[in-house]
């Protein structure tokens, strides 16, 4: 999800996810009435009987292509979007919503459930080139056990991870080449401002971060509180994750624990909203705005936490019961307006790099 998600979590834990055909060299869709390619980032999954629901009742057959994490998928749907892979993309977030409106990614299409979405989800409400499917909050995650061990207050702020009691454990992605990486960047530009998230990474730097390619590696190899860190030895008790790994950790832990062995600095949060549309030169549009409809239905909606590991963006959706019972609860996270993010994203992007990586 890049995912956009803590899907990847589940899926080490046991969760069986929807493995569909396809994939980045599958070439491109058919032209068969019969048949919806969706394109998306590695992390989409869905219950196979819920989607069985979609092909009953539309009469089309649907296809998967998955495409890498969220930037490399948008990247390569920008690049094919004049004989696309597919009819409709999934998991464009709002860290790189520009990329794609700004390159003629999508087609217009309002989709039928959209009056349910909550307003501050709907950042394309004037032309519906995308349809807001799903959102949550990329947050610093931390492992209980450790700090409990050591005796030590677990982070609650961006100022707390420049603290020296914390120096050397925080592990985050690179903010080139991952979704939560990038929205970190972003949650420190809302807080510090244009001018002073600069000096915020310089002392992050200096406190010992850790910088990892992407999300996968980070949570599941760096980061000590996961499972599948735990097994690879990762010694860093903070991570740059979501607001929902907590969930993902204790749902598929077996037995199931009273309480998540992860934790997470509720002042640290980005929210994340991730779309979908209908592209442009799609060769079944009809099939296509179909599937957008599907994706908005309360039944796709109240399935997607459970699988994806994000919270529905519809007002009639509710939480499945084991998901609301581990739930992080948000408060106030860090937003940050699509011009804003259009207009400075690859400049902070060119800035960290300098600052951080060299």
């Amino acid at each position: 999800m890049s995912r956009a998600t803590a899907v990847a979590v589940a899926a080490g834990l046991g969760l069986v996810t929807l493995s569909a055909c396809g994939g980045s060299g599958s070439g491109s869709a058919k032209a068969d009435s019969k048949t919806v390619t969706l394109v998306s980032h590695d992390s989409w999954a869905v219950s196979k009987s819920v989607l069985k629901d979609f092909e009953k009742s539309s009469g089309y057959k649907v296809t998967v292509l998955k495409d890498g994490d969220a930037g490399e998928a948008v990247n390569k749907a920008i690049l094919s979007k004049d004989n696309p892979q597919g009819d409709v993309f999934f998991g464009v977030d709002n860290t790189l919503l520009s990329r794609a409106l700004d390159n003629g990614l999508f087609q217009p299409y309002e989709a039928k459930g959209l009056g349910q979405v909550r307003a501050e989800y709907q950042l394309d409400k004037d032309k519906h080139r995308v349809t807001p499917i799903d959102t949550g909050n990329i947050c610093v995650n931390y492992d209980k056990k450790y700090f409990a061990d050591h005796k030590l207050t677990p982070p609650a702020s961006f100022a707390d991870l420049a603290k020296p009691a914390y120096k050397n454990l925080l592990v985050t992605e690179n903010v080139a080449t991952s979704s939560p990486g990038l929205g970190f960047l972003l949650g420190s530009a809302a807080q510090y401002g244009d001018n002073g998230w600069q000096g915020y990474w310089k002392k992050l730097k200096a406190n010992g971060v850790k910088v990892v390619d992407g999300w996968e590696q980070a949570y599941n190899e760096e980061f000590s509180g996961s499972a599948g860190g735990k097994k690879a030895g990762g010694d860093r008790p903070l991570v740059v994750s979501y607001a929902s790994s907590p969930p993902a950790e204790a749902i598929y832990s077996d037995p199931q624990p009273k309480t998540a062995p992860t934790g997470v600095a509720a002042g640290t949060c980005f929210r994340q909203t991730e779309f979908a549309g209908l592209l442009s030169n799609a060769k079944n549009t009809k099939g296509g705005k179909a599937f957008l409809d599907f994706l908005l239905t309360r039944e796709f909606q109240q399935d997607m936490p459970l699988n994806m590991f994000v919270d529905p963006v519809t007002k009639d959706a509710a939480l499945p019961a084991s998901y609301a019972k581990y739930a992080v609860k948000v408060d106030k996270p860090e937003t940050m307006a699509p011009k804003k993010i259009a207009g400075n994203r690859d400049a902070w992007v060119k800035t960290w790099t300098s600052l951080v990586l060299k």
